[in-house]
């Protein structure tokens, strides 16, 4: 049996969260979810130049892979300060212990990936084996984590989601992502 239009506008604007606004954004775009992705790739990008390394004996994949331990350490923290600081000041995120899931698998993927960096500073293909591939399949499997529940936090919880038509549009057709009638 189908549902008549405003049946569905009804079942819609119940599974539609009620969105929670990111304090750490410009013009309404979360700086945290835009800043994270380069870092997260560089980290996950490792276990690859580890195991490229370690097949090869290549330098090269040594000195890529410092690179990219340095780039998702650093960026991994500098984008976190927004998230922290969206977990600290707005109190819905604060009462999520999705939020502080997050941020604590964050936290130790973040200081795992930095020690893996500084195992690597001093001779960068000396830093690889045993501990070096440890640290970045480590790392990656908690990228995972801190990922599903950092989508957690964005489709279930609707941090930093703009819910409903763009502003001036509100008899425009529905766009992209979340939207309700409200």
């Amino acid at each position: 049996m189908s549902q008549s239009p405003t049946e569905r506008e009804a079942e819609m604007s119940k599974a539609v969260p009620e969105p929670i606004h990111s304090r750490a954004a410009i013009r309404g775009h979360p700086l945290h979810p835009m800043l994270i992705h380069l870092p997260l790739a560089a980290l996950l990008g490792l276990v690859a130049t580890d195991l490229a390394w370690w097949w090869t004996r290549d330098p090269f994949w040594a000195r890529a892979g410092l690179w990219l331990a340095g780039v998702g350490a650093l960026g991994g923290w500098g984008a976190s300060l927004f998230g922290l600081y969206d977990l600290v000041m707005v109190r819905n995120i604060r009462r999520l212990v999705t939020g502080w899931s997050h941020s604590i698998i964050a936290v130790m993927m973040l200081s795992l990936g930095s020690l893996n960096w500084v195992l690597r500073l001093h001779d960068a293909q000396a830093g690889i084996l045993p501990w070096g591939l440890y640290l970045s399949l480590l790392v990656a499997a908690l990228v995972s984590v801190a990922s599903y529940l950092g989508g957690r936090l964005v489709y279930e919880h609707a941090i930093g989601v703009h819910v409903g038509a763009p502003s001036g549009q509100e008899d425009a057709a529905p766009h992209a992502g979340l939207s309700s009638t409200r």
